[in-house]
């Protein structure tokens, strides 16, 4: 029900669904999990699992505590959980026909723009590919300054990036109540969050396993970055086989929805830049162009001012020298320079290399 619309879904797996309280690993589970992500992409969706894991595989195999860990140790013990993580997905994943990838990811990875644009290129061609993306946070590295976390938050991370239309987080519990239901009976289940700040006030549910990190407040967090881009997120219970087609079947979870669209969500993110990067200048002609809501081409450009990146902010200014829109360049500036008036068809020629006909996307452009 809630997936029907979702073109592209990021679900975020848990240790505890993958690793049992007696350290065995969920293979059954795992399996079931397999087809319905099978069934998903059977109706053209997209999907990216994120997963936690690594650490607790990795205490599995040397046979460590998690609770005594200390950072270097677990980043050590994560290097060699990830391959068992890993192996354990492709064993079950290629049983029913299903191809996986990994990627590790940093919390720079998704903060910096101009590497969260390369990890959205890898998220688009292993789609192209017809590959499944396997995201862990890239423990092996990562300290505690430069960390998610948990991968709640990552997975919220990972579905802005990848403008993700919906964000299943699997968990131990049903979803959000309105008191910890195991502590009280009386709880229930709300299955519907449309104003986060309002509505989660009085809520604080605490749940943290052996071998987990994120509680409900870290969930909670994950909504709120999601709501921000546009994301709807999901909160359900994943202990059961099947969890997905369960989630569809019966309803039994707490949604989050986002009030703002993906659009709206990114042209306000791109709006809201203190310093762009530096300025094109447009025609008049272009300038109507992008009024009537087209995209900016290299013909129209007269001059390139400053020196940016490929994925920047930028100005774009009238011949009069007025600010008429901001936007992303798909080029940097040393490529316009090298294009400016001339027609799309010419930048491969010029360039030298196949790219974008686009140098600012409509969907990447806000006109003031």
């Amino acid at each position: 029900m809630h997936l029907k619309n979702s073109k592209v879904v990021v679900i975020k797996i848990g240790s505890s669904l993958l690793v049992d309280n007696t350290r065995k690993i969920r293979k059954k589970w795992l399996l079931s999990f397999a087809k319905d992500i099978k069934k998903l992409k059977s109706k053209n969706k997209k999907v990216i699992i994120v997963s936690s894991g690594a650490i607790a595989l990795g205490c599995k195999k040397m046979n460590y505590k998690k609770a005594n860990l200390k950072l270097d140790k677990s980043q050590a013990i994560a290097s060699v959980g990830q391959i068992e993580l890993m192996n354990l997905f492709s064993q079950i994943f290629s049983k029913i026909g299903l191809n996986i990838s990994q990627i590790l990811l940093t919390l720079e990875d998704t903060e910096e723009r101009r590497r969260s644009i390369n990890a959205k290129r890898t998220f688009e061609n292993l789609f192209d590919l017809d590959y499944i993306p396997v995201v862990n946070e890239n423990d092996t590295i990562a300290t505690s300054e430069i960390k998610y976390g948990d991968n709640d938050r990552l997975a919220s991370r990972v579905a802005q990036i990848t403008n993700a239309d919906t964000l299943i987080l699997l968990s131990d519990v049903d979803g959000l109540f309105t008191k910890n239901p195991k502590i009280f009976k009386d709880a229930q289940l709300i299955k519907k969050i449309e104003h986060i700040e309002n509505e989660i006030k009085d809520i604080y549910i605490k749940g943290v396993t052996e071998f987990g990190k994120g509680g409900m407040n870290t969930k909670i967090e994950a909504a709120k970055i999601c709501n921000l881009a546009g994301c709807n997120m999901i909160i359900a219970n994943g202990l059961y086989l099947n969890p997905i087609n369960r989630i569809e079947k019966n309803n039994n979870c707490t949604l989050f929805v986002s009030k703002i669209s993906k659009l709206d969500a990114r042209k306000k993110w791109i709006i809201s830049s203190v310093s762009p990067k530096g300025e094109l200048t447009i025609d008049d002609g272009a300038k109507k162009a992008l009024i009537n809501g087209k995209s900016l081409l290299a013909a129209g450009i007269k001059k390139v001012s400053g020196k940016f990146n490929k994925g920047d902010h930028i100005k774009i200014i009238d011949i009069k020298n007025n600010e008429f829109a901001r936007g992303l360049s798909s080029f940097s500036s040393d490529e316009i320079v090298k294009i400016l008036g001339c027609h799309s068809k010419e930048i491969e020629k010029i360039l030298g290399y196949i790219s974008k006909s686009e140098v600012v996307h409509k969907d990447d452009m806000v006109t003031i």
